[in-house]
């Protein structure tokens, strides 16, 4: 796919150190058209799937590709209405494969989208893969965690510290495939972009082992690839025990 001008992109996905399979998954897709690309922008994705070798590699294919084919066949003006019904639509369609398969019950899959239309920012959010925005040398993370942990932090009974290195903070309480619905978090208002910020979306297997700090120093100081390749790096160095897979976006 060729990509318009405006942005700087790259991704990378790694099966880690010590997993046998990759049930990560991410996609990036634009519209060919210059009235539609006026209308849809960009899109990015990122997914973790769950629920074994199978289930979880299938999880995470049917949202990115569910998510991309809705989005890239809808008309509407609304991008943020648009990414919640299409990863509602994704959701269904894991249920209805678990159905099929049996085997796979139980097969889930984190999902963070987004799309960049101008100079804002719309995102649907569901489990624990994360999404921020660098601007300048400060970090924000736009995404709230779906997890156990997360539950602990807002209730006061432990701190945002102490929760980056909990035993339970992988446990989810929301994710694509898991109950009858879902409702994806989503900002209440477009976030603004400027010229130079950095959109990063990245899984678990990133930030549990590299530090916002980490993340932050990075991001800015390389160009997208070269901050893909050395996080992922970094990440591994720590054991890596996990897929790893992020999106960095620059605006230009």
């Amino acid at each position: 796919m060729q990509i318009r001008p405006g942005v700087e992109l790259a991704s990378l996905t790694d099966v880690g150190c010590q997993r046998q399979n990759n049930e990560d998954r991410c996609g990036y897709w634009e519209a060919a058209s210059d009235q539609q690309f006026e209308r849809s922008g960009r899109l990015a994705i990122v997914a973790d799937g769950m629920g074994g070798y199978e289930g979880g590699q299938e999880a995470s294919r049917i949202a990115v590709e569910t998510i991309e084919e809705l989005y890239s066949e809808e008309s509407s003006d609304d991008p943020q209405s648009v990414l919640v019904s299409s990863m509602q639509a994704a959701h269904r369609r894991i249920l209805d494969y678990a159905d099929q398969h049996p085997q796979n019950r139980g097969m889930g899959t984190t999902c963070t989208a987004i799309s960049i239309v101008g100079d804002r920012l719309f995102f649907a959010h569901v489990g624990d893969s994360r999404l921020y925005r660098l601007r300048g040398d400060h970090l924000s993370r736009l995404s709230r965690d779906h997890s156990y942990v997360s539950r602990l932090v807002e209730s006061g009974a432990i701190t945002a510290g102490q929760a980056e290195s909990h035993p339970q903070r992988h446990i989810l309480t929301a994710a694509l495939g898991a109950g009858q619905d879902v409702t994806p978090d989503v900002p209440q208002e477009p976030v603004r972009l400027a010229s130079d910020d950095r959109v990063l979306l990245c899984t678990d297997g990133l930030w549990s082992m590299v530090s916002d700090d980490e993340l932050q120093q990075t991001i800015a100081a390389a160009a997208p690839l070269a901050a893909c390749h050395s996080l992922v790096e970094m990440a591994k160095k720590r054991g890596g025990p996990d897929n790893i897979t992020l999106l960095i976006l620059r605006l230009l």
